[in-house]
């Protein structure tokens, strides 16, 4: 199955570039682009994309106030959010509105391939910094560890402690992958077996348990 990606973004060298980076890929391809939020949202009504790769600031309708439009659609793609600033906020609102990741656009081909895929999936795709930027955040406004997740937390084995820490910096599967020693289908289960010990429904909760427990900073 070929993935359609429609690209939004009002700068045309960042769409050759994408456009580029999509064309590397057997199973992802360009199916449109737009210039701004309205026209994105057009072109999503038009083409029926699975995926929107949509930039964070363009002009008439940015990229924030897209997102409840493309949802809206008869045919709600999947939206993956891009941008060139560590805008906190912007993170927080994209996620609450119902995108389903947040990427930083010097983000590497293979890792912007990798989440296209995954949101796609029906998963979420956060980048390291952003993942981890968010996470200081929610947890900066969180109680410390309540006894029912430390049980639960206890419950992990040694190896899912270690990929849940890794998780919890901001590390794909990939980097947990090679970091451990072990493959990447290995990392999606232990992390498959994490969320469901934690009672966390995303990686971003589990890394916010992780890292009210301390996890984070063990070595």
């Amino acid at each position: 199955m070929t993935i359609r990606v429609l690209l939004a973004d009002d700068n045309e060298i960042t769409r050759r570039g994408l456009t580029w980076i999509m064309d590397s890929s057997p199973d992802v391809e360009v199916c449109g682009e737009a210039v701004d939020g309205e026209e994105a949202v057009a072109r999503a009504g038009e083409l029926q994309p699975d995926v929107v790769l949509l930039d964070v600031r363009m002009p008439r309708l940015d990229g924030l106030e897209s997102i409840g439009h493309l949802l809206n659609l008869p045919h709600p793609p999947r939206i993956l959010m891009l941008t060139t600033f560590h805008e906190d906020e912007s993170v927080r609102v994209a996620l609450r509105a119902g995108a389903a990741g947040f990427l930083l656009k010097d983000t590497p081909p293979d890792d912007l391939l990798r989440a296209i895929r995954d949101v796609h999936g029906g998963h979420s795709a956060l980048g390291p910094p952003v993942a981890r930027r968010l996470v200081d955040g929610l947890a900066d406004r969180a109680p410390r560890t309540d006894p029912e997740e430390g049980s639960r937390i206890a419950s992990l084995s040694p190896r899912e402690h270690e990929v849940l820490r890794l998780l919890a910096r901001g590390l794909t599967n990939t980097a947990i992958a090679s970091t451990l020693g072990m493959t990447e289908g290995t990392v999606k289960g232990h992390v498959s077996s994490i969320l469901a010990k934690l009672g966390a429904d995303s990686r971003v909760k589990a890394a916010r348990i992780a890292y009210r427990a301390g996890l984070d900073d063990q070595a």
